[in-house]
């Protein structure tokens, strides 16, 4: 997977985490602004 997008997902993790505790729940759709605009690379992210 794209290096990109794993530091931008593990960024976002950090910081849901950090805010609302390691018990907080997050979607991978948190990691894009539309979630039908690269439908592949939101597989990929899924699949990850």
């Amino acid at each position: 997977m794209d290096k990109k997008i794993q530091q931008k997902i593990i960024k976002i993790c950090n910081e849901k985490i950090a805010k609302k505790g390691i018990t907080v729940g997050l979607s991978f759709y948190a990691f894009f602004s539309n979630k039908n605009e690269t439908p592949e690379l939101l597989m990929e992210v899924a699949e990850w």
